[in-house]
């Protein structure tokens, strides 16, 4: 019997000619024939036979979903997990006080009592505490030793520096380009286009907490609307 030569090529232009039926699909599953001389200067004529999978070893489809469903169950719970944490850091601090504000924080985290804050801190004191949205803001007391009903955010509005009350000159000096406010925070000298923004200070009835509102009426300093609002 006389051998063939079968040159090159893919499989689904192997097995079909003559009357084999193939596709590219199945390539894995052809299982070639011997190949013979069919008479003289007939060509080689090449015939392919595909097997096929049984029925019974075809995965059920409702149990892929049953998978598929326990799969992204089990990577909900983690990835969920993770997210929490994200949006707790990115969310405004503090809260709970009234009308929704935020509770004044200390130096060191703690919760500001109006009464005690007034007998550590003299008349015309002003000291930073933590305000809406984590930003530094002075209370100030008043001479005659009461909490004024506001509070000034202490970031310049030049360049966002926190600017530092001083008790000498008895304005607020900002160290990185030198623009002044009064002690009310109102701006006096610049670079610094604006005066500081302001914030409500209320006292909470109930536990006499210091309560950061955001200030949205007319800027009492300037009798503008609030540039911050």
């Amino acid at each position: 019997m006389a051998s063939s030569i079968v040159y090159p090529a893919i499989p689904s232009e192997l097995c079909s000619r003559k009357s084999a039926i193939f596709s590219s699909s199945n390539a894995l599953l052809v299982k070639p024939t011997r190949t013979q001389m069919v008479g003289k200067g007939k060509g080689v004529r090449i015939t392919c036979q595909a097997t096929s999978i049984a029925d019974d070893r075809v995965p059920d489809m409702a149990k892929r979903e049953t998978l598929n469903l326990l799969l992204l169950g089990a990577l909900s719970l983690p990835t969920a997990g993770m997210l929490i944490p994200y949006a707790t850091f990115f969310a405004p601090p503090g809260s709970g006080g009234a009308g929704g504000g935020t509770i004044a924080k200390d130096a060191l985290g703690n919760d500001i009592i109006a009464a005690e804050w007034v007998k550590t801190h003299g008349p015309g004191d002003r000291t930073l505490s933590q305000g809406l949205k984590g930003d530094p803001t002075y209370l100030v007391v008043e001479k005659d030793r009461t909490l004024a009903t506001y509070g000034i955010n202490a970031v310049c509005t030049h360049l966002g520096c926190v600017v530092p009350w001083n008790t000498a000159e008895k304005k607020f000096i900002c160290p990185c380009h030198g623009s002044q406010y009064n002690d009310q925070g109102r701006v006096v000298r610049g670079p610094a286009p604006l005066s500081l923004a302001l914030a409500h200070a209320d006292v909470d009835p109930d536990n006499g907490k210091v309560v950061f509102v955001p200030w949205v009426e007319t800027d009492f300093r300037t009798g503008e609307n609030p540039w911050w609002a």
